[in-house]
């Protein structure tokens, strides 16, 4: 009933920058929560940065002043700008978002599909 899409990701040096989105779409009332976490084989799924929908927005201590995430409300759409990547940036990526659905009223969490991120040395 709900779908994220993500787009984005890639292979870049280090250094550089890339750019992930997500667009959620189906059986959507609110969105109220967005974020983007990362996994790497045999660990745990990390939290990279979430925003809630009145705009405040959360990183994780590896990433602040280097990621950027915001969204458009409008389009169910969030953003993961990655700059000064790093190879320990490597990692697939996943989209979440905590939605209410148009036959209400509880809240679910759905996840995409997950987008690999490479930073090279």
């Amino acid at each position: 009933q709900v779908q994220l899409v993500e787009s984005g990701g890639g292979l870049v040096q280090a250094g550089g920058s890339l750019s992930l989105s997500c667009a959620a779409s189906g059986s959507i009332s609110t969105i109220n929560d967005m974020g983007w976490y990362r996994q790497v084989p045999g660990k745990q799924r990390e939290l990279v940065a979430r925003i809630i929908s009145g705009g405040t927005s959360y990183y994780a201590d590896s990433v602040k002043g280097r990621f950027t995430i915001s969204r458009d409300n409008a389009k169910n759409t969030v953003y993961l700008q990655m700059n000064n990547l790093k190879p320990e940036d490597t990692a697939v990526y996943y989209c979440k978002a905590v939605v209410v659905r148009t036959d209400g009223p509880y809240q679910y969490q759905y996840w995409g599909q997950g987008t690999q991120v490479t930073v090279s040395s």
